[in-house]
C-alpha cells in the first residue's frame, strides 16, 4: 500500500454495504482500512480486493468500546497515514418491541449505533481539522424518519434517530469549516438488484464525499 495514498476508515466492515463503500472508495484512490467485531467475515472480500490491485487493511475492534475503537482508530492512522474519510456504518440491534426491550441491551446498542460514531469522530476530527480536510458519512436509516413501521426494530430505530441527530449536530458545528460531515439515509432493504443495491448506496457515498460545497448534511434513499 503506497504510503502516498489517503486513508478511508470503514467502522462496521462486513460483506454488504460496507463491502461495497470498500470497493468504491477504493476505485476513487482510497486505501481502505476496516474495522469490525469480527474481520475474519471480510477476509474473502480483501481477497477479492487484493485481485484488483487493492488492499484491505482489516482490523478487530468493538465498535462499543469506546477506549479500544479510539486507539485502533489513532492505530490506523499511525501505521497507515492520514485518515481523510470516516465511514462509520457500524450498528447493533435487539429484536424486541418497545416495551419488552431489556434496558441494558438499548443501553448497548445505543453505545455502538451512536456513541462509537462519536467516539469514531472525535478520535479522527483534531488531526483532520490541523490538516483542513476531511469527511465524516454516517449511515442512517429510514426508521428514523418512520420508526412505526417496523416495531421490532425500536432499539435500532432509536439509534438511527441518534446517528441522524449527531450527523446535524456535527455538521452545524463544522458549518464553514472545511470538514464535510453527511449521513446517507437509507429508507428500505439494501438488495442486489434493486434501487437500494449496496453498490448504488455506495455511489451516493462517494457523491456526498466528492460534491462541491456545500454540500447537503443527508441524502435520503
Amino acid at each position: 500500500m503506497s504510503a502516498t495514498r489517503p486513508v478511508a476508515l470503514i467502522i462496521g466492515m462486513g460483506l454488504g454495504l460496507s463491502a461495497a463503500l470498500a470497493q468504491r472508495f477504493a476505485t476513487g484512490g482510497y486505501a481502505i482500512a476496516g474495522l469490525a467485531r469480527s474481520p475474519d467475515k471480510s477476509a474473502v472480500l480483501a481477497a477479492a480486493m487484493a485481485e484488483q490491485g487493492h488492499k484491505l487493511d482489516l482490523r478487530a475492534v468493538d465498535a462499543g468500546d469506546f477506549t479500544a475503537l479510539g486507539s485502533t482508530v489513532h492505530a490506523v492512522e499511525a501505521q497507515l497515514g492520514p485518515i481523510e474519510v470516516l465511514i462509520y456504518n457500524a450498528y447493533s440491534a435487539t429484536p424486541a418491541v418497545p416495551s419488552q426491550i431489556p434496558l441494558d441491551a438499548l443501553v448497548a446498542d445505543f453505545r455502538v449505533n451512536v456513541g462509537g460514531a462519536l467516539a469514531a469522530v472525535q478520535a479522527v476530527l483534531p488531526a483532520m481539522q490541523a490538516r483542513g480536510k476531511g469527511t465524516v458519512l454516517l449511515t442512517g436509516g429510514g426508521l428514523a424518519l418512520d420508526p412505526t413501521g417496523w416495531l421490532p426494530a425500536a432499539s435500532l430505530a432509536i439509534g438511527k434517530a441518534g446517528i441522524r441527530n449527531l450527523a446535524q449536530t456535527l455538521h452545524k458545528e463544522l458549518e464553514g469549516s472545511a470538514i464535510r460531515v453527511g449521513t446517507v439515509t437509507v429508507t428500505g432493504q439494501i438488495l442486489p438488484g434493486t434501487p437500494l443495491a449496496p453498490e448504488t448506496i455506495a455511489e451516493h457515498f462517494w457523491q456526498l464525499h466528492t460534491m462541491p460545497a456545500p454540500a447537503p448534511v443527508e441524502v435520503i434513499l
